[in-house]
C-alpha cells in the first residue's frame, strides 16, 4: 500500500502518544534475544510498563518478523513494528565465545533475561537457565517455546498455527461446515507473551524479598490450552465433547449473531433480567410470559425454537435501529467490526486505543498498552529501530566499553 492509499484509509488524525512508557517497571533492565512474535510482544509489554529492553539480534537478519513484509511503512516491515516499540537494538553474534562474552556482560547488569530458542539450542548457545544464573544467580529468566523446556515435545518445532491445532481452539472456531478455522489473529503467540510478562513481573515481585532468580518457563501450547478453560472445564466435568457451531451453543442462550435488515449483530442475553427487557424491547411477550423460559436453562433446552422466533423479528429493522433500542433498554449486542471499523471506533479512539509515533517524517501507527493505571496510558518513547541501531550507545553506556573495544568487535564482525 503506498502511502496515500493508506492516508485514504485510515482516520486522520491518529492520536499522537510519545509521551513514553508507564513508569511501574522503571529500574528494569531485560536482556531479549527472541525473534518473531510471542517474545517481542512480551517484552514490549514490559518496555510499555516501564522496564528498559535491550534486544539482541543477529547481525545482518534481524529479527525474523524484520523479514515479513509487504506491509511495511518507511522500509519496517508492519508486523515487526506492531511488537517492537521502547526497545534499543543490538546486533551481536553471541555463537561465537567472544560474541557470547558480551551477551553475558549485558546479563550480568540486568534483572530479566528472555529466550525463545528451543531447549537443545538454548544449551548449544551456553545460554539455558544453568549458563545465566551461574553468571547471575538472580537473574528472572524466561524461556518461551513452543512446548515448555522437558517433555517428549520439548525440541520439537511450533508456530503459533501448530499450538491453535494442539488446543482445540481451531476445532471449535467456525461452522460444521468450514472446516477447522484459525482464530483471526495469532492468538497463541499473543497469549503466551502475555503470559511471559506475567510470569516475570510476578518472579521480579518475589525476588524482592528473597533476592532468589527464577525460572519462569512458558509454552505457547500451554498457554493456549488455558484459553479454552470453559471449554475444557465443561467437558471433563460433563464427559460431553463440545462441536464447532458457528458460536451458537454457548452456555447461555440467547448469545449469538444474528441477521438484521442489513447487517449481522452480536446479541448476549446473559441473565433473566437481561432477557426480560429483551422480550419487552421486541414486543416477544409470549415468551416472557412463559414459566419454561424465566430462567437460563429452559431457554437452552428451548433454543432452536427461540432463535426461530427472534431472528424474523431481527430482521425486520436495520442494525443501527436494533442497536440504538437495545442501547436505550440496556440489552447487550453490538457490531461485527471489520478492523478498518475498529480503528475509527469513536470510543476506541477516545481511550488511545490507537496512536501514532513520529519516525524520521513518517507517521508509525501503533496500538496502546490497553492498561490505564492512575489515568495514564503508556506511549511510544523509542520507535521500532532498525537493526543495531543502538549497539554502540548500549556497549559504551552499559558495559562503558571504550572506543578500541567496540572497534575490535566490529572488526570480527560479532557486531
Amino acid at each position: 500500500m503506498n502511502t496515500s492509499d493508506r492516508e485514504n484509509r485510515l482516520p486522520d488524525p491518529l492520536h499522537n502518544n510519545a509521551g513514553g512508557p508507564l513508569r511501574l517497571l522503571t529500574g528494569v533492565r531485560v536482556v531479549d534475544v527472541t525473534t518473531s512474535l510471542a517474545g517481542p510482544y512480551a517484552t514490549m509489554l514490559l518496555a510499555d510498563m516501564g522496564a528498559e529492553i535491550i534486544k539482541v539480534e543477529r547481525p545482518g537478519v534481524g529479527d525474523d518478523s524484520r523479514q515479513w513484509a509487504p506491509p511495511e511503512l518507511g522500509g519496517k516491515a508492519l508486523w515487526y513494528c506492531s511488537v517492537n516499540r521502547n526497545k534499543r537494538s543490538v546486533a551481536l553474534d553471541y555463537s561465537t565465545e567472544a560474541g557470547r562474552e558480551v551477551l553475558f556482560d549485558l546479563i550480568r547488569t540486568s534483572d530479566v533475561f528472555i529466550t525463545n530458542q528451543l531447549p537443545k539450542v538454548q544449551a548449544k548457545l551456553g545460554i539455558d537457565w544453568n549458563s545465566v544464573r551461574s553468571a547471575k544467580p538472580d537473574i528472572v529468566f524466561v524461556s518461551l517455546t513452543g512446548f515448555g523446556l522437558e517433555g517428549a515435545r520439548s525440541n520439537d518445532p511450533c508456530y503459533d498455527l501448530i499450538a491453535e491445532g494442539y488446543s482445540g481452539v481451531m476445532d471449535l472456531t467456525g461452522t460444521i461446515d468450514s472446516g477447522p478455522q484459525k482464530v483471526g489473529t495469532p492468538a497463541a503467540d499473543l497469549l503466551a507473551g502475555a503470559d511471559a510478562a506475567l510470569g516475570c513481573i510476578a518472579a521480579l515481585f518475589e525476588r524482592r524479598n528473597s533476592g532468589s532468580g527464577h525460572l519462569v518457563d512458558i509454552a505457547l501450547v500451554d498457554s493456549i490450552v488455558r484459553f479454552m478453560t470453559p471449554k475444557l472445564v465443561s467437558y471433563m466435568g460433563s464427559g460431553v465433547v463440545p462441536r464447532r457451531t458457528g458460536g451458537t451453543d454457548s452456555v447461555v442462550a440467547i448469545y449469538q449473531v444474528f441477521e438484521t435488515a442489513d447487517e449481522p449483530m452480536t446479541l448476549g442475553l446473559g441473565n433473566n433480567n437481561t432477557w426480560q427487557r429483551f422480550c419487552k424491547a421486541v414486543g416477544l411477550q409470549s415468551l416472557l410470559d412463559d414459566p419454561a423460559l424465566a430462567n437460563n436453562a429452559g431457554r437452552v433446552e428451548a433454543r432452536s425454537r427461540l432463535v426461530a422466533e427472534i431472528a424474523p423479528i431481527l430482521r425486520t429493522r436495520s442494525r443501527a435501529a436494533w442497536l440504538e433500542l437495545f442501547n436505550k433498554e440496556k440489552v447487550p449486542a453490538g457490531p461485527i467490526n471489520s478492523l478498518d471499523q475498529v480503528v475509527a471506533d469513536a470510543e476506541l479512539r477516545a481511550r488511545g486505543l490507537f496512536y501514532s509515533v513520529d519516525d524520521n517524517g513518517i507517521a508509525l501507527p501503533q496500538v496502546a498498552l490497553g492498561i490505564t493505571v492512575d489515568r495514564e496510558v503508556a506511549g511510544c518513547a523509542i520507535v521500532p529501530q532498525h537493526l543495531g541501531q543502538d549497539t554502540e550507545s548500549v556497549l559504551a553506556d552499559i558495559l562503558q566499553y571504550n572506543s578500541e573495544k567496540i572497534a575490535a568487535l566490529r572488526q570480527e564482525k560479532l557486531i
